[in-house]
């Protein structure tokens, strides 16, 4: 049975407004499995106004609630070092595998953020 409250199609295949592949650096903070708080470096894969994915080595399952730290590009800051920060809930998670030792996550925002400056 797929760890995934849509059944066998991925966040992507699920959310029907346009996102964006980005590349950004994040930092992800939460509680693994065993209720233990992790703060970890990854990259989103993808971002959309409902959620993003991105890999983490961190065991974690679908309904833990983690907060995403981005690091937002100088040039949508105007040359700024902005962050945004964004909490959502964890949606999907594809496991990890031999070849690959982190698992794809996959979460839904929820609607507050915030845009600050990084000082």
């Amino acid at each position: 049975m797929p760890d995934n409250i849509f059944g066998e199609k991925s966040f992507e295949q699920t959310v029907k407004e346009k996102g964006f592949n980005l590349s950004l650096p994040t930092r992800v903070e939460g509680q693994d499995m065993e209720g233990t708080f992790f703060n970890e470096k990854t990259s989103l894969s993808y971002i959309s106004h409902q959620g993003s994915s991105f890999w983490l080595r961190t065991p974690i399952s679908v309904g833990h609630d983690l907060k995403l730290i981005v690091d937002l590009p100088p040039k949508l800051a105007q040359d700024q070092i902005m962050k945004l920060i964004i909490r959502g809930k964890v949606i999907f998670v594809e496991a990890a595998t031999d070849q690959i030792p982190k698992q794809r996550v996959s979460i839904k925002f929820e609607n507050k953020y915030i845009i600050q400056n990084d000082d």
